[in-house]
């Protein structure tokens, strides 16, 4: 039996030095490997219609084009290829910014080290990957929205499917869920499917977004 091929991944960033040392994170681990790289965000499009990667690395302060530019025309044009932010931001304008030009994950620069591989995981298993920051941004904007008096959106999902919806935006497997549940990991993983289907959600991401949004997970 073969290991599954390595994730194949594009990094921009506008410094050589910093792209280096983001390489050598990377390729240190056996199932990621660098195949291309940018010094800005024209560049990485570029790059990535060439290799067609299955996961872009985007610095966002990048000369010609933006990482949040490239982001968006990514998913846009390679759908299939996932996006990551790393960035020395650790702003919240650029993080929402960031979720909205497609982007599954937002790590900082001053953590990489730590941080970078675990994201990359995560973010090729169609999960979130968020710093803490993050998180506290996405509460407050749920909480904002709740001060303004906006009306939830008409109830679309059975209550099943509203259960799973909350443990998954929660960070539980299939396998945990379907013992929390008592039910089977296919059984799970057929509702998710409808879940995704229903609500015309792609991944992980963005169903914990949706539940952040109808306040199924509590702040």
């Amino acid at each position: 039996m073969t290991d599954p091929a390595p994730t194949r991944i594009l990094l921009a960033d506008d410094h050589a030095l910093v792209r280096r040392g983001v390489r050598l994170i990377l390729d240190g681990e056996p199932d990621l490997t660098v195949v291309a790289e940018a010094a800005d965000g024209a560049e990485a499009l570029e790059q990535a219609r060439e290799h067609r990667p299955d996961l872009a690395i985007l610095d966002i302060a990048m000369p010609r084009q933006t990482g949040l530019q490239a982001a968006r025309e990514l998913s846009r044009t390679l759908p299939e290829t996932r996006i990551l932010i790393l960035t020395m931001y650790d702003n919240e304008q650029f993080f929402f910014e960031a979720l909205a030009a497609g982007a599954s994950g937002y790590v900082l620069k001053s953590v990489a080290d730590r941080d970078l591989v675990e994201a990359c995981h995560a973010t090729m298993r169609g999960e979130p990957f968020l710093y803490p920051g993050a998180v506290n941004a996405l509460i407050h904007n749920y909480l904002d929205l709740a001060r303004e008096g906006r009306a939830l959106p008409a109830k679309a999902i059975t209550d099943r499917e509203e259960e799973i919806l909350k443990l998954v935006a929660e960070g539980h497997t299939s396998q945990q869920i379907a013992g929390l549940l008592v039910i089977s990991p296919k059984t799970v993983e057929r509702h998710r499917a409808n879940l995704l289907a229903k609500l015309g959600l792609r991944d992980r991401l963005e169903l914990t977004r949706y539940a952040i949004r109808v306040g199924l997970i509590e702040p």
